[in-house]
């Protein structure tokens, strides 16, 4: 999961987005220097904002940082003094890891899709993909449940066409790669490449 500080390009702000929204149906509630946003409709917590940003962290990045456990820590310090009681239950687990497809069958339900097993290193996950190009035996970029797309798309569990499918086999197109290819078909890994470790684009 990652937050956002650019000191010189939007001031002192500190942004940590939880899900995406719709940024015209929204709510804020102000605590201090932390502003709460919530989607208006469905009351779901999209984000905080904590202003004056330097008067908690000390953060000499700009621009997309990783939340570790010791900033989540320092959130949770700066929430109590502007009185915000959220617990900020955050799973910072990696939601983009090296997967190995090992298996693929045809779905029972669509000539297109396969249902692959992928070992993601501490699970099993069954994905449907409906890439051309995905075969057993390959090491592929895996987006687990909760992650968030380039696109804003969060990865939820779903049913395609009935089979369940837990995760998403990534093409470079998707993770917003440079140079991506424009044909359809996921992003073949080489040997090179661990399975289960974080893969950072």
């Amino acid at each position: 999961m990652d937050i956002f500080y650019n000191k010189e390009g939007i001031g002192d702000v500190l942004i940590l987005p939880i899900k995406q929204g719709d940024r015209y149906e929204t709510t804020y509630e102000t605590f201090g220097d932390v502003v709460k946003i919530t989607d208006k409709t469905s009351g779901e917590l999209l984000g905080y904002n904590i202003f004056n940003a330097s008067n908690y962290f000390a953060i000499n990045d700009n621009g997309k940082i990783s939340l570790t456990d010791d900033l989540l820590n320092e959130i949770r310090t700066a929430f109590e003094k502007n009185n915000l009681e959220d617990k900020l239950d955050i799973d910072l687990s990696p939601k983009f890891v090296v997967g190995f497809v090992q298996e693929k069958m045809p779905h029972e339900n669509a000539d297109k899709l396969s249902v692959c097993k992928v070992d993601v290193g501490d699970e099993l996950l069954q994905i449907v993909c409906g890439a051309p190009n995905v075969d057993q035996g390959q090491k592929v970029v895996i987006a687990k449940v909760g992650a968030i797309m380039p696109s804003g798309m969060e990865i939820k569990p779903v049913q395609l066409r009935g089979i369940d499918s837990s995760g998403m086999i990534c093409s470079q197109k998707e993770l917003g790669l440079p140079n991506a290819p424009e044909e359809k078909g996921i992003y073949v890994l080489d040997d090179a490449y661990e399975i289960g470790q974080a893969f950072h684009f």
